[in-house]
């Protein structure tokens, strides 16, 4: 009976962490599947020239390097007080799309995805094609991007 409990505790034991590492797996799906949607939403509220719901779809504070510059945010009304879509449309930019959202790493909190993405002008003609890195990440339950680093002016 010893040598069976013995046998039946090290079948449990080997089994352990397959389980963990399934959960694991699955839960790092799961960041991603969110940080995806985060994204979409934040192409959403871009595109419809939104800076309060905008803002919503940022983690804080929020980091950007561009242009040589590295801007923080501490929080979504100094964000949206930003002045983006005064400036963006000046340049002829009308819309952007996503062409491409590379998970480069992932956990069950964070997401780092390299993207690229187009912006448009009113007659849908591409003005810029950009690479990026979007830091997407879970703070208190919300998934939003925390960190960009980007290629775009």
């Amino acid at each position: 009976m010893k040598k069976f409990v013995t046998v039946a505790l090290l079948c449990v034991v080997s089994f352990l962490p397959r389980v963990t590492l399934g959960a694991e797996a699955r839960g790092v799906e799961a960041a991603i599947a969110a940080a995806m949607q985060a994204l979409d939403q934040f192409m959403a509220t871009f595109n419809q020239r939104d800076p309060v719901a905008w803002a919503a779809t940022l983690n804080y504070p929020h980091v950007r390097f561009a242009s040589g510059n590295v801007t923080v945010w501490e929080n979504a009304e100094e964000f949206a007080a930003g002045g983006t879509f005064d400036r963006l449309p000046a340049t002829g930019w009308d819309h952007s799309h996503w062409l491409s959202r590379e998970v480069t790493l992932a956990a069950p909190g964070k997401v780092h995805i390299a993207t690229v993405f187009q912006r448009f002008d009113a007659n849908n003609e591409v003005i810029g094609t950009y690479q990026s890195l979007y830091i997407v990440t879970n703070v208190d339950g919300h998934w939003g991007t925390q960190a960009r680093s980007s290629l775009a002016p």
